[in-house]
C-alpha cells in the first residue's frame, strides 16, 4: 500500500465511516475519546461554552454535517 497523504485521508474516512456504522455517533465518539488525551477542565468548558449555543444552533450544526435530515 502507498502511504500517500490522500491514502492516509481515505483510510481516516473509512475508518470513521465503519465506526459510525457499527457503533453509532455516540459509540464512535466514545471509542476515539479512549485513544484521546485529555487535557484542561471538560465542565469548566462546557458551562464556558453552553450559554453560546441553542438547540437551533445545534440542529444547523448537525444538518451542515448530514447528520440530520
Amino acid at each position: 500500500m502507498n502511504n500517500t497523504v490522500d491514502d492516509l485521508e481515505t483510510i481516516r474516512q473509512e475508518g470513521l465511516k465503519a465506526l459510525k456504522e457499527k457503533l453509532g455517533i455516540v459509540g464512535m465518539i466514545r471509542f476515539i475519546q479512549m485513544f484521546s488525551k485529555c487535557e484542561g477542565d471538560y465542565t469548566a468548558e462546557r458551562r464556558k461554552n453552553i450559554d453560546k449555543f441553542n438547540r437551533e444552533d445545534f440542529y444547523n450544526f448537525l444538518r451542515e454535517r448530514g447528520e440530520m435530515e
